[in-house]
Order: C-alpha cells, then structure tokens, then sequence
C-alpha cells in the first residue's frame, strides 16, 4: 500500500524511502508500516513543513527471546527537512494499551509510504478490542488544553483545533476509540458546524501560505468552538468512574500477548519461534 499525494516533494520522499530501506538492511528488522505524520498527514502543512516519517518495525522473531533485548526505537539522523524514526512493534503494543494517541494516529495516517494493509488493520481490530476510550480523550483534552495556552502562532492553534475536533468526534461516535487523524476527516465525520467548518477551511489555507511559526488571527468562532470542547471533555473527565480496570487491563494484555505471538509468526514465518 502507497498513498503519497501529489503536492510532496518527490525528492523528499525519495530520501525518505531510501532512509526506510537503510533502517531495514542496517537493522536486520522490517518495516510493515511506515506514514507521515506532523502537519502534511494532519491536514494543515506550511510552506516550510519539514516531513515526520513515523515507522512500526518487527525483528526476526529470535530477538524477542533474548535476555538483552535490542532498543525499541530506532532514530535516524535529524535534519532542517527530514525527521525519520520508528518504534518496535512490541512497543507500540503496549502504548496502544495504554491509550497513547500517537501510535493509533499512525494507524490512521492519509499519507503512507509503504505498508502492509493486513497489517494495519490486524493491528486497528486489536486497538479497536482493547484500548479504553476515555484514556484517548483524556489524551487529546490535555495536548490541546497545553497547546491553547502555549503561544498565539498560527501552528499551536491548530495544535488546539485539532483535538478539540477529535473529542467532538469522540463525542459523535461513542461505538469507537480510533478517531481519524486528519483534520479535514474529522471535520466532515463530526457534528462541527457549517460556519465553523468554513472558519477551518479558511484557516488551513491562510496556514498554507503562512510560515510554520508565524502569527495568526484565531478566529472567534473556532475559539469559542475549542474552549467549549476542552470544557465539555473536562467535565467528562471529571465524572468518569474507574471500575474493574485492573481486570480489564488483564484481559487486554493477554488479547495482545495472543495478537503480538501470532503476528510475529505471520511476519517471521512460524517455524522461526521453534529454532
């Protein structure tokens, strides 16, 4: 699976492709999925958007049994243009089950370098099964309220926006914990309004003539939007109630132990766990 659209630098993604084969070839490792994520995949890049590669690897199925096991994240060198690092697959497990929003976004991303589409959506049904919805809407209440009160640029608003829209697509969608991760998506897939819907529109295209860090008139309709989300969501926080978690984090982890065992046998081959 490959889905770049058109509008990226096709040298860029070129290097990026080419830092993708070193890690698999350097690393001993593959790469089922790999996405872009920052900005371009959430729907409002800048002119000087540097490019987020994210990636989920998997070693050969031997080096998950040794007692020193290899790190789990894997960096390759950061530059004023390219941002290119991955997570093991076994971590990414365990962040899904602890409600990390950003391994789910990857999971979701527009934009996809390469992948594996079995692979993604084995790994969506076990989000889907095992990951608590109000630890991801705790998640996106949070970064936005830091980033509404972080600065006026033009970026951190939308780093605002952006969540505030997800808990309103939460909200619009109680049956799922996975929201999209773009802003466009998300916009037509909520109850958003056609007036703040056009106010977005607007603003995503005054951010795509504008510099990353660049000053931006936040519009009041989409202030009051995001204020009221982050209120709401708060209150929700506030009223939830833990109960039985312990057992519930029990059945999840022997869902994923069961899901991890079996996809390492689908990615490795089975008889690699028996040598």
């Amino acid at each position: 699976m490959r889905a770049i659209p058109p509008s990226m630098d096709s040298a860029v993604v070129e290097s990026i492709d080419s830092r993708l084969a070193r890690v698999e070839a350097n690393h001993g490792v593959r790469i089922p999925w790999s996405i872009e994520s920052g900005s371009r995949a959430w729907g409002f890049p800048s002119p000087d958007s540097d490019y987020d590669c994210r990636f989920i690897y998997v070693r050969p199925a031997s080096d998950y049994l040794s007692l020193w096991p290899a790190r789990d994240v894997i960096e390759t060198p950061l530059d004023a243009v390219l941002d290119v690092s991955g997570w093991d697959l076994a971590k990414a497990v365990r962040l899904i089950l602890k409600g990390n929003a950003a391994a789910l976004e990857w999971l979701r991303s527009p934009i996809v370098y390469t992948g594996d589409e079995g692979f993604r959506d084995r790994l969506l049904a076990l989000a889907a099964e095992t990951v608590e919805r109000d630890l991801i809407l705790r998640h996106y209440l949070h970064v936005g309220q830091q980033q509404l009160a972080g600065g006026t640029s033009l970026k951190r608003f939308f780093y605002a926006l952006r969540p505030a829209v997800t808990l309103r697509w939460l909200a619009d969608h109680p049956e799922s914990a996975v929201p999209p991760m773009d802003l466009p998506t998300l916009i037509r897939e909520s109850s958003v309004s056609a007036e703040e819907a056009e106010a977005a529109g607007e603003l995503i295209a005054a951010k795509a003539v504008t510099r990353e860090a660049g000053d931006g008139t936040r519009p009041a309709v989409l202030l009051r939007f995001v204020e009221a989300e982050f209120e709401r969501a708060a209150k929700h926080d506030e009223m939830v109630l833990v109960q039985d978690r312990d057992g519930r984090i029990d059945s999840a982890r022997e869902r994923a132990d069961a899901w991890f065992l079996a996809e390492l046998c689908a990615l490795n081959g089975s008889a690699v766990l028996h040598d």
